[in-house]
């Protein structure tokens, strides 16, 4: 999967970017936007969120009522993550449409077709990660396990833009050789968001003692 330092969350937008409205459509649930749980109201949850264009994290998950025989049951699948370029229009995430349990399960077990549909009509392919908790209770903490996936493939948020920070700083030639590459920043940025906890305190206690 390719890496990137995802910058631009859900912060102010600077002044001359235009805003889209993402939206997600029927039975498909907003989760986390750019590393942030998408908050939702008592009474009814968020299906859309204003993102400024450019690339972004985005975690949903299909969660509604299907036809199990005579009976209506819900049908939840586990999270899917994208890595969304957002254009400069309104757009949904979407799914075929799906009303029976054995068309969700099968359509799930081959693969689903995430698709981005445009406010113009065009849709384009989703590529996905399909996120594997661990233990009991293993989704009620979307942020953590989404925080875990971006630390073990070293994606950080800033404010800014979508940046290949990855790219920038390891290049990999046809034979296989590799080179780092790019600036002092870039590859401090990098391995800093593939360190866990203890060791970023611990680099936070060296740069403290390199001050004085």
């Amino acid at each position: 999967m390719k890496k990137w330092l995802v910058v631009a969350g859900l912060m102010a937008l600077p002044m001359g970017l235009q805003a889209a409205t993402l939206s997600t459509g029927k039975n498909i649930k907003l989760l986390v936007v750019d590393g942030k749980k998408v908050e939702s109201s008592f009474w009814s949850e968020a299906e859309s969120v204003d993102l400024p264009a450019g690339k972004h994290q985005v975690v949903v998950r299909f969660d509604g009522e299907v036809k199990d025989g005579s009976k209506t049951t819900i049908y939840t699948t586990r999270p899917y993550l994208f890595e969304l370029d957002v254009p400069e229009q309104d757009a949904t995430i979407v799914l075929p449409r799906l009303t029976t349990m054995s068309q969700a399960k099968a359509h799930f077990q081959r693969g689903p077709q995430w698709q981005l549909e445009l406010d113009n009509g065009t849709k384009r392919s989703l590529e996905y990660v399909e996120l594997q908790g661990k233990g009991f209770a293993a989704y009620s903490d979307m942020e953590a396990l989404v925080a875990d996936y971006n630390r073990e493939q070293g994606i950080t948020f800033e404010q800014g833009y979508a940046v290949d920070l990855e790219q920038a700083t390891v290049e990999v030639s046809e034979k296989g050789e590799v080179k780092i590459s790019g600036d002092a920043l870039a590859q401090l940025k990098l391995w800093y968001s593939k360190a866990n906890n203890e060791e970023k305190a611990a680099f936070a206690q060296w740069v403290e003692s390199q001050k004085q």
